[in-house]
């Protein structure tokens, strides 16, 4: 029988902060993708719980519950423990050896120039950003892609640049720390420690929040993927449509509408149809659109909340997956470690004395 490992097409490593549960917005950008990925690739996806201080240090309270609830989400979604392994950043202390050291050789210049840095401090004015963890975020995500020895990191265009500075942290440490290769290594023929990831862009979509923004929980518009029929419903009846419709009477344009870019992605084509041809003529109302949109939907998050359903009865069952994926990322984890140390010559192994040397 021929191994389904050897069939696919590399490794890929992605993770989300762990905000609470998450919303329609984190399904369309990745978890829908991530899914969809699992039968291709060898899939690591994991809980960024250390990420989330880096903004939100002061307050520990809810990280373990949110990430116990992102967990459930992720499940629900159909993430696979099966065929992805699915783990908990700070259960794994190989992360915070490998972002200390790349911290040794990594310029200022690299982390100040990330567009994500700049934007956040000139958003985010209620928090001190001043402090090395927030600088130094984008080298623990380096850390994290380059511990799995990952191929491809599925992004979306705006962290690009994020991959970009992982592939030059591998570049530099493997031009500073040659790879020794020991007796019975299961890789012998790689010449690097780290090879450098590419990123995998993920399929973009326009997916607005209740008030025609980006759907976001900073703006409180959003709809989750536990969101209740009823309260899905009633969040649909009150968003933004075409302004170009003030009266039932006028026309519209599903292209200029934020339920019209709900119907895009989630809707049949048959039903966007009916939707291009009752907006644009007036022959259905906003009302009766927002309903079908619903009805679409629903029959996205009603599966997802069947899934989730087994979880919510019982959290210890998702905790105890978060567990066991933990488990066996460590052992790929310090693998990696291994030949780190060993290249940086910190290797926990004693070593004789070469050539003669004395001690």
């Amino acid at each position: 029988m021929t191994d389904l490992k050897s069939k696919k097409k590399g490794r890929i490593l992605s993770g989300m902060r762990p905000t609470g549960k998450l919303h329609l917005g984190n399904y369309v950008g990745a978890l829908r993708n991530w899914v969809n990925l699992q039968d291709e690739y060898d899939c690591f996806f994991f809980i960024a719980d250390w990420h989330a201080l880096t903004t939100d240090y002061a307050d520990t309270s809810r990280i373990k519950q949110s990430s116990l609830e992102v967990m459930i989400d992720y499940l629900a979604a159909g993430l696979d423990p099966e065929r992805s392994t699915l783990f908990l950043q700070s259960h794994l202390p190989q992360h915070a050896e490998l972002h200390l050291l790349f911290s040794m050789i990594t310029p200022l210049g690299w982390l100040e120039r990330v567009p994500t840095y700049k934007e956040q401090r000139e958003n985010i004015k209620d928090k001190d950003l001043s402090t090395y963890g927030f600088l130094g975020y984008p080298l623990l995500q380096s850390a994290d892609i380059l511990m799995y020895q990952a191929n491809f990191v599925p992004v979306g265009e705006d962290q690009v640049p994020h991959v970009e500075l992982t592939r030059e942290v591998a570049r530099r440490f493997n031009q500073f720390y040659p790879r020794k290769v020991s007796a019975g290594s299961s890789q012998p023929d790689r010449d690097v420690v780290f090879p450098e990831p590419k990123p995998l862009l993920t399929p973009a979509a326009k997916l607005p929040g209740t008030d025609g923004r980006k759907m976001s929980k900073s703006y409180n518009n959003t709809i989750l993927l536990s969101e209740p029929e009823e309260s899905l419903r009633a969040k649909l009846k009150t968003m933004v449509t075409d302004p170009a419709r003030v009266r039932r009477s006028d026309p519209g344009d599903p292209d200029k509408c934020p339920v019209g870019d709900l119907h895009k992605i989630f809707s049949t084509a048959e039903t966007m149809a009916k939707v291009y041809e009752g907006c644009r003529t007036a022959g259905i109302g906003c009302i009766e659109c927002k309903h079908w949109a619903a009805d679409s939907l629903w029959k996205v998050l009603e599966p997802i909340q069947q899934r989730r359903a087994q979880f919510v009865s019982d959290p210890k069952l998702a905790w105890d997956i978060l567990e066991a994926g933990s488990a066996k990322a460590r052992v790929a984890a310090e693998a990696t470690m291994k030949e780190v140390r060993a290249a940086a010559n910190l290797s926990l192994e004693y070593e004789p004395p070469h050539n003669g040397e004395n001690l």
